[in-house]
This record gives structure tokens, C-alpha cells and sequence, in this order.
């Protein structure tokens, strides 16, 4: 599966804030949002909700990558995110995603009819390479109900 493509078809509004991804492997993802005026905020740099869906997505796409195969059994969800911002951002802005659990462990879970929550960290850096932001987002895979028969 292509985790990027599948990510930016299922959620519009990445699309529009441009968002694209240099990278996404096992439990990570790089996800980049490119400096457009009219995404500024009032100090003439990227804007906090963008910066934010910037890197929600990016976690996102670790999150996929890690556990795309349990699509079939389990809605992927956030369920929590909290947001540190450092310094104000100028240029473009790139979003580092890192998967913060095992993800055996996370499966797991999940095969014992639990719903497992796991965090992913993300680092926002500007265009200089500056940590901008952190975001740790808290996902959970909650399972598919069992069809009911009429």
C-alpha cells in the first residue's frame, strides 16, 4: 500500500494545505508543507493549525505504516494530541513522525479484543532546520464490530 497516497486521497484537507511526504517507513514518516502566504498568521509565519495538521498527518502516516495491515479489524483513530509550540517558524516546514511503541505489542492487544492506544511524537522544524513544534499524538485501533445477523 502506498501510505502517503492513501493518506492525502482519504483526507482533503491535507491536499489543501499541500502537504506532501519525503518519506514514510516502519513506524515513521516525513511529511513537508510547502511556505504560501496565505497560510500565514499574523507574525508572517506558517499558521498554528497548519503547522498542527501538518504534523497530525505525519502521524498518520507512521501510525499506517506500522499497522496498515489491521485495516481489515481495526478503525484507526486519534485520540488525543497535545502541541508545544517553541518559536515562531519561517519558510517551509517539515514534520518528523516517530511511532513510540513496539508494534507487536500494540497487535497484541489488539488479538486479545482490546483497544490498544499508542502515541506517535513529531517534531516540526523550519526552513533553517529549527525545531519549531513537538506533537505527540495518542492513536487508538479500536476494532470492528462483529456483523449482527437480522
Amino acid at each position: 500500500m502506498d501510505i502517503a497516497a492513501f493518506l492525502l486521497d482519504s483526507v482533503p484537507f491535507a491536499r489543501l494545505l499541500d502537504i506532501s511526504f519525503d518519506s514514510v517507513g516502519s513506524g515513521t514518516a516525513v511529511a513537508h508543507m510547502p511556505d504560501r502566504g496565505d497560510l500565514h498568521n499574523h507574525v508572517g509565519g506558517p499558521h498554528a493549525g497548519a503547522m498542527f495538521t501538518l504534523a497530525e498527518t505525519a502521524s498518520g502516516a507512521a501510525m499506517l505504516s506500522a499497522f496498515a495491515d489491521q485495516l481489515s479489524r481495526a478503525v484507526p483513530l486519534a485520540k488525543a494530541a497535545r502541541i508545544d509550540y517553541r518559536k515562531p517558524a519561517r519558510g517551509d516546514v517539515t514534520a518528523s513522525a516517530t511511532l513510540q511503541a513496539d508494534p507487536a505489542e500494540v497487535v497484541a492487544q489488539l488479538d486479545e479484543g482490546k483497544r490498544p492506544e499508542f502515541d506517535v511524537a513529531v517534531d516540526i522544524l523550519d526552513a533553517a532546520g529549527v525545531t519549531v513544534a513537538g506533537l505527540t499524538v495518542t492513536w487508538t485501533l479500536k476494532p470492528n464490530r462483529p456483523a449482527t445477523r437480522s
